[in-house]
């Protein structure tokens, strides 16, 4: 009779503590499967999100200043050597390696001018990027759709009696304000916000662009990475990230992970003791089967093998199940965690290796001291249970 058969009829014979055992493992890897896989979604969907509210990066143009000292006194600096951005910029920024990385590039030329006698800053912006930027701002009215509309700050309706629908004359053409955007405690509020391309032919700086902000997906690729693979994209510009923005939104994101680490822990602790106190009684009971075993020519690398076949069989079944159930449970538990109950689950197979794995080493080191207690039985306490 092969070694693997007796494995068998073993598993067949106590199949009551054998099921038991397999829930045990089964409960094990399917709840480690789940906290792995909802993190790992949830991480995936509050870095998206958490990327895409706000920029992280600023690009700039490269500006050289030297200071002037005469008579030992500073009497300021000179710029010179002065860069400027264009739309160009933002194709070749499109194009670098981890562009993919990239969920936002919302350019922007800024302009002062006189509104209705009073001074006034510009900005020029393409509004669908804008608003995808700045997922906090309110609009009392609607978002413009048109060359002529525009947006104006809180501050700016406030102090020049602007409401919705009025008209305002701006470098000799008319626009109509499609919105107010709500008070946002920021520069915005004494902002008026127009078309880009409509900015950039009233003040004729055709392609020009001021500064360009970017929303960078830092979760899989170092913020620090990207950074330098746009400067090395657009040389004549500084680019700088915003490392407060970056640093608080990793550490949101990784939160989950610390977290499923931590139970997945506890969970792997207490099914090693399961299976540890199922092989080792098993053991004791099995003594007077051993003695045969032994009597019958079987060496204590026979019994060894005999004890870990029967466990690797329960093993490989337990983390098939396992990862079937964890799974299962992670698409009934995301839609309740994830910020956004439409999100799909994002199924990583390595997982599966992962499961069985986990499932081996588990039961296998657990049952390894009392298979070799077993294999180390002396024959003759094992004759008297003959």
């Amino acid at each position: 009779m092969k070694l693997y058969s007796i494995s068998l009829q073993s598993v067949r014979r106590k199949k009551t503590k054998s099921i038991l055992l397999l829930i045990g493992l089964v409960l094990a890897v399917a709840s480690v499967v789940t906290l792995v896989t909802v993190s790992e979604n949830i991480n995936a969907s509050v870095a998206t999100n958490l990327d895409e509210f706000g920029a992280n990066i600023i690009v700039l143009p490269k500006i050289e200043q030297l200071a002037i000292n005469y008579g030992g006194l500073s009497i300021g600096e000179v710029s010179y050597n002065n860069s400027q951005l264009n739309e160009n910029d933002i194709i070749k920024i499109s194009s670098i390696k981890n562009s993919r990385n990239i969920s936002i590039i919302s350019p922007k030329l800024l302009e002062v001018t006189t509104v209705d006698g009073k001074k006034n800053l510009i900005a020029g912006v393409n509004f669908k990027d804008e608003l995808r930027l700045k997922k906090w701002w309110h609009l009392n009215g609607n978002t413009p759709n048109g060359g002529n509309q525009i947006l104006i700050g809180s501050n700016v309706a406030f102090v020049r009696k602007i409401s919705k629908n009025d008209s305002i004359k701006i470098k000799s053409e008319m626009f109509i304000v499609s919105g107010i955007i709500g008070n946002t405690g920021s520069q915005d509020d004494d902002l008026i916000f127009m078309d880009l391309s409509s900015a950039q032919r009233i003040f004729e700086k055709r392609s020009a662009i001021s500064l360009i902000e970017m929303s960078a997906l830092c979760y899989d690729c170092p913020i620090e990475e990207i950074v330098a693979q746009v400067s090395a994209a657009v040389p004549t510009a500084n680019v700088t990230p915003i490392k407060q923005t970056v640093e608080a939104k990793m550490m949101a994101v990784h939160s989950f992970e610390n977290f499923s680490i931590g139970v997945s822990l506890v969970i792997l602790a207490i099914s090693f003791l399961i299976v540890f106190v199922n092989v080792n009684a098993s053991v004791n009971e099995r003594t007077r089967e051993i003695g045969i075993l032994k009597s019958i020519g079987f060496r204590r690398v026979h019994i060894l093998q005999v004890i870990l076949f029967e466990y690797l069989i329960i093993s490989l079944i337990a983390g098939l199940m396992g990862y079937i159930a964890g799974i299962c449970s992670a698409k009934l538990v995301l839609p309740h965690l994830s910020m956004y109950s439409s999100d799909k689950l994002i199924v990583n197979y390595a997982v599966f290796w992962g499961a069985v794995f986990l499932s081996l080493l588990v039961s296998l080191t657990a049952c390894v001291y009392p298979a070799l207690k077993a294999a180390k039985l002396d024959p003759t306490v094992a004759f008297r249970y003959i």
